[in-house]
């Protein structure tokens, strides 16, 4: 067995890369794509090496550009476009909900509309209400949008060469930009998926799920950790990976190990990924559920811009343990936060 450790920003780049030198139709396109930052470093390199032709630096016009990467998908080319914050989204809305998600279907099969938006979650402190939002629930509910969550270098690099190669629709991908700096161990001789847009067990457990979408995911891994040195108690991981179109076989295949279900998203739990997963659960079968399910994202509110309300804001590992020692009926030790913190540096900057 063959394992190597790959970076989660320079597997994208590889990614990336791999797309434009395969199919000389994929264009690479948004605010900063060339410039030195190169979007956190997921596209550093590309301009130099096929041109700016096809790495194309836009102003600052989200609308307009996503609507020309829409018109590039209808005319044979490949669009990734990028956008350094999930929120700039809600200024293409109407490129991305009413055009591009519904072109197919409004003309019946005779156009399709195969591109990939690349968008980052901005949890980072300072980056206040309009820079941190985390809008995948939004975008999963539009019929024609595909949302994933890449939660590990590898899930990122499958998705995207299987969206850019086999895939005829739109797909929206959330990257969570703590991330980018995170090292991660690839099996090379592991079978890669025929549809990487799957769950994925990340931790077989039989006392606790977990589902978890992106960072969360790195949480609940630290989270079950701890639980299993400190109380012997054994989760389950799911890697949701999809929040659009959720295949609710993993998770009920878990919860007939477990009854007890814990999901963990990077969002509000109101009408989000999180609700979903208990309809899905509820309308399927509830009496899998031993105990009440615990859901856990942002606090009701706009993101706070202070480092300190932040923190409170943000749900950690140690949230995850006290909501996993709720459900199994007992106390345990809760991390300080310090060791919650972990792997959080206290300030990344803008960028």
């Amino acid at each position: 067995m063959s394992i190597d450790s790959v970076n989660y920003k320079r597997r994208i780049a590889d990614a990336m890369s791999d797309i434009l030198g395969s199919n000389p139709n994929a264009v690479v396109i948004g605010q900063g794509v060339s410039d030195s930052t190169a979007i956190f470093g997921t596209t550093e390199g590309l301009a130099n090496e096929y041109g700016h032709s096809r790495v194309i630096d836009t102003a600052i016009m989200e609308e307009g550009m996503t609507g020309i990467a829409v018109g590039m998908a209808l005319n044979g080319l490949y669009p990734i476009q990028t956008h350094i914050r999930v929120d700039f989204l809600m200024l293409a809305m109407n490129q991305i909900v009413n055009m591009a998600a519904k072109y197919r279907y409004m003309y019946g099969d005779s156009f399709e509309v195969p591109m990939l938006i690349r968008a980052i979650v901005g949890r980072s402190w300072g980056q206040g209400p309009q820079h941190s939002q985390s809008l995948q629930s939004l975008f999963a509910h539009i019929p024609g949008l595909t949302v994933i969550m890449p939660a590990s270098a590898q899930s990122a690099y499958d998705s995207y060469i299987y969206a850019a190669k086999s895939f005829k629709n739109p797909v929206i991908s959330i990257e969570h930009r703590l991330l980018y700096d995170m090292t991660f161990k690839t099996d090379h001789e592991e079978i890669a998926l025929d549809d990487p847009f799957v769950a994925r067990l990340i931790q077989a457990g039989q006392d606790v799920t977990i589902i978890a979408t992106s960072y969360m995911v790195q949480e609940a891994q630290r989270a079950a950790q701890w639980v299993k040195e400190h109380a012997n108690i054994e989760c389950e991981i799911i890697d949701l990976h999809i929040v659009s179109n959720i295949d609710p076989r993993p998770i009920l295949r878990s919860l007939k190990k477990t009854g007890r279900m814990l999901v963990a998203d990077t969002s509000w739990q109101a009408y989000g990924v999180s609700a979903e997963i208990c309809r899905l659960v509820m309308e399927s079968d509830p009496s899998l559920l031993q105990e009440p399910v615990i859901t856990m994202g942002m606090a009701p509110t706009p993101c706070p811009t202070s480092h300190s309300l932040e923190d409170i804001y943000y749900q950690d590992m140690a949230d995850i343990v006290e909501g996993i020692y709720k459900l199994m009926r007992r106390d345990g030790v809760i991390p300080s936060k310090s060791e919650a913190k972990g792997m959080r540096k206290s300030f990344k900057g803008p960028f």
